[in-house]
């Protein structure tokens, strides 16, 4: 009988498998991980995170688009667009921007695709504008009654205030009341004429119906960007001051009396920066605060009564 060794009586199949099994756990564990790797490239984070402010808004709001930029390095700022009007978006802190979207009584209600592109991408979001009932007054004028037409002067430094985008962002939290009388003609008030309906027009502002030489404070921080007198040819507006907030929100104040600041000046939120009065074309002591966003009036009482920050 012959003789066997002690690695004779190994089986040969056995180390074979043995190794086969070692080799085998090897490769799917090497597949394994490649198979990760496809995945995890395949779901790359959003690169932009969108929040629409408020989420019902009606007509005369201010629409306030928040974004969130996920990437780590320096991204430029996205741009956010409606329709055919694109609407500048302004860092608020390290990678994160806003964008403010006016809407007015003259548009209609109804639904808006606000589109934001950044690094590479591009959303599109779909947000409802409700319709809003504005107070209606009727005016009858006599025949041959002509309105106080506004200088050329007048009419192009009010556009170059309200056309200001400023990048810098000088206020804080909500927006104060500039005047304590009570109100006398609300925002979006339109208005008939001898019967006739002005499509075109919509009271661009609150009015308050303060005393004459009252004080007229600034709601929020900024710099004063206009400052106009009737003796200038201020006609309408009469003795007038315009402040900057920065990123596309100012504020008008028409009618004073009297004028405390200067342009140029740097003002806080309540600081007096005038005082009630009835120049330009006004019927009795008031002031007139039209607040504009992007060029457009808005409704100011939101900024009040909410934190716009």
């Amino acid at each position: 009988m012959p003789m066997t060794t002690m690695t004779d009586a190994i089986n040969p199949q056995h180390k074979l498998r043995g190794v086969g099994i070692i080799n085998h756990a090897k490769i799917k564990i090497f597949i394994g991980i490649m198979a990760v790797v496809p995945i995890a490239l395949g779901l790359p984070a959003k690169a932009l995170e969108v929040q629409v402010i408020p989420n019902n808004p009606q007509l005369g709001d201010t629409i306030s688009v928040v974004i969130e930029a996920n990437a780590q390095e320096k991204t430029s700022n996205p741009t956010v667009t409606v329709g055919e009007k694109t609407y500048p978006a302004f860092e608020i802190s390290p990678r994160q921007y806003r964008s403010f979207i006016p809407t007015t009584p003259l548009e209609k209600a109804g639904v808006r695709t606000i589109r934001v592109s950044g690094d590479g991408q591009e959303q599109n979001l779909s947000i409802q504008v409700r319709d809003r009932k504005f107070p209606v007054q009727r005016i009858t004028l006599p025949p041959g009654k002509a309105g106080v037409d506004a200088t050329a002067y007048e009419l192009k430094r009010v556009a170059e205030l309200k056309a200001l985008q400023t990048p810098e962002k000088y206020w804080h939290g909500a927006f104060l009341t500039p005047n304590a009388g009570r109100t006398s003609t609300k925002y979006g008030v339109r208005r008939y004429y001898n019967g006739e309906f002005a499509k075109d027009y919509y009271h661009r502002g609150q009015d308050y119906a303060g005393a004459e030489g009252s004080s007229v404070v600034t709601p929020a921080a900024g710099r004063v960007a206009l400052v106009g007198t009737v003796s200038q040819g201020f006609r309408v507006h009469g003795n007038v001051v315009g402040v900057d907030h920065g990123q596309g929100v100012v504020s008008i104040f028409m009618h004073l009396s009297r004028i405390n600041v200067k342009e140029g000046d740097f003002v806080k939120a309540g600081q007096k920066i005038g005082a009630v009065g009835s120049t330009g074309a006004a019927t009795g002591p008031h002031l007139h605060w039209g607040l504009y966003v992007n060029g457009q009036s808005v409704n100011p009482l939101p900024w009040i009564s909410k934190k716009i920050d």
